[in-house]
């Protein structure tokens, strides 16, 4: 009698590990979290964006240690933030694009 609980344990694991594990095991299933447009362009605009808030930061540091004067930092701050709010506006024109191509029929 044990031996048939136990086999019936084991089946029970293997199959919800099976259930869990079958949706990674299924290369041939096309992923819909991708966006739809172009990869090089959105890490385009993902990349200037980084570079923008890490010119901003260094901007900060050397305002911080002296190296800057204020008016200096303020027009490093407005270039680079220019930079990063363009960059932002593109990657949410290409994502509520990529959106709208997904949510059509």
């Amino acid at each position: 009698m044990s031996f048939v609980l136990y086999f019936a344990g084991l089946v029970l694991i293997a199959s919800v590990a099976a259930l869990v594990a079958l949706p990674l095991l299924r290369p041939d299933r096309v992923r819909t979290d991708r966006p739809l447009a172009s990869a090089p362009e959105l890490e385009r605009w993902q990349e200037q964006k980084s570079q923008a808030y890490a010119a901003l930061k260094e901007a900060e540091f050397d305002l911080q240690t002296g190296k800057l004067t204020d008016e200096d930092y303020r027009a490093l701050r407005e270039k680079y933030e220019a930079r990063a709010l363009d960059a932002m506006a593109r990657l949410d024109r290409l994502e509520r694009g990529s959106a709208a191509r997904t949510s059509e029929p």
